[in-house]
């Protein structure tokens, strides 16, 4: 079964590879509609959908190996009525299939929810402040990664660390502040924390593991906010923080390299139970450490693309959740390379990812390999992604997925 996988996926590499190969994006503006002469007042809708079909080779007898889901369906839409005030609104759902959509689309599943919401004060050119629902993060690059220029099929899970325990899908409702002084950028935010989350029905048993429910079991006073930032420094080419949405890869349009670092801090976000059942709080504390490298090579348009990161959580004591969250470290990498090619409609873009975390809670490892590629029709705008994902928990058996996705966004 394995090799066959292997067979099936070089295989459509190779087909991609002399299929399409490289261009430059025909984007111009979107779809945004001036209100006045020169543009400072104004509204932009931006829309994207994702098509999944995806392979996994080890599933019950009566399941069948492939499946169908839109991954994401969303739209975004922001405003300006001068240079002094911005409003934000993002709503849409994510992974609808057969097994979660309703007859008559009324199921919890099948429902637009808002992803974000928020209204901004521009203090001056270089520094904002702001408040909602908001989806700038702390601790990593890929934390406040934007989902339309993801180089890899999806963002590393692991990153995106504190969705379902303290927000809601990535964002917290709360105030911000965001800038730049010189080449140094930042982001810092003060949020509620939720009070219901992907624990609410589980209780710390005694002397057992935490359970990341310090708001509902020992009230807002003391465990209702967190903290959070993230700082990068911009070495070359300086990107873009209008909005938080951290991309993925240029594909060669500009030269970036930055480091950064960033944190989130939830006192008391977990709870325990001593041998006697007395609940006690322990904080939440995640920071990373991480590089990007997106450059052209040469003239001939090929390009790279890299990232690297290293990331500590403490959700407490041997806290461990779906296999996704856990006490411990991790190591995340991946990059990609543009191939060289004369047509400048489309671009290929092979890429290989890497993700190796300790758990404390079973005293062992997880891994994950992925290994995909990328046709883009007029860059991100028109997208296909081909990827092969392998999985190791602990002492569990390895699954493997491809998965073919399809997107396009306006």
């Amino acid at each position: 079964m394995r090799k066959q996988l292997i067979i099936l996926v070089v295989s459509i590499f190779l087909t991609l590879q002399y299929t399409y190969s490289q261009g430059s994006p025909d984007y111009t503006g979107g779809l945004k509609v001036k209100l006045n002469e020169d543009g400072t007042k104004y509204f932009r809708i931006i829309s994207w959908a994702q098509f999944w079909a995806r392979y996994q080779d080890e599933v019950p007898d009566d399941v069948s190996n492939t499946n169908m889901s839109i991954r994401r369906a969303r739209i975004l839409t922001y405003a300006q009525i001068n240079k002094s005030f911005l409003i934000l609104t993002h709503f849409g759902l994510n992974s609808l299939n057969a097994n979660n959509q309703s007859p008559l689309g009324r199921g919890e599943e099948s429902q637009l929810f808002f992803h974000g919401v928020w209204g901004q004060y521009n203090l001056n050119a270089k520094h904002a402040i702001g408040a909602g629902l908001h989806y700038w993060n702390g601790i990593s690059r890929l934390n406040n990664q934007s989902t339309l220029n993801i180089m890899t099929l999806d963002n590393n899970r692991q990153s995106w660390a504190t969705i379902g325990l303290s927000d809601q899908f990535a964002r917290h409702i709360g105030i911000y502040a965001k800038g730049a002084f010189g080449k140094l950028q930042y982001r810092v935010s003060i949020n509620e924390s939720g009070t219901n989350n992907l624990q609410e029905a589980t209780d710390p048993a005694p002397d057992g593991p935490a359970v990341y429910a310090g708001r509902r079991l020992l009230g807002s006073k003391d465990a209702g906010k967190n903290f959070a930032g993230y700082f990068d420094y911009h070495f070359f080419d300086q990107e873009s923080n209008f909005l938080p949405y951290k991309v993925g890869t240029y594909l060669g349009g500009k030269k970036v390299f930055n480091v950064g670092a960033g944190f989130f801090f939830h006192p008391e976000g977990s709870v325990v139970a001593n041998d006697t059942g007395e609940l006690e709080g322990e904080d939440v504390a995640i920071f990373a450490v991480d590089a990007f490298y997106d450059a052209p090579l040469g003239e001939n348009g090929s390009a790279i693309t890299a990232y690297a990161t290293y990331q500590n959580n403490d959700y407490g004591k041997n806290f461990t959740l779906g296999q996704t969250y856990e006490t411990g470290s991790m190591i995340y990498g991946h990059v990609g390379y543009v191939i060289p090619n004369n047509n400048k409609k489309t671009k290929f873009q092979p890429y290989a990812s890497f993700n190796r975390r300790s758990i404390d809670a079973i005293d062992d490892n997880a891994t994950t390999f992925g290994v995909g590629a990328n046709a883009y029709f007029s860059g991100h705008h028109s997208k296909i992604t081909i990827e092969y994902l392998n999985t190791k928990y602990g002492d569990n058996d390895a699954q493997s997925f491809v998965t073919l996705q399809a997107m396009i966004y306006l």
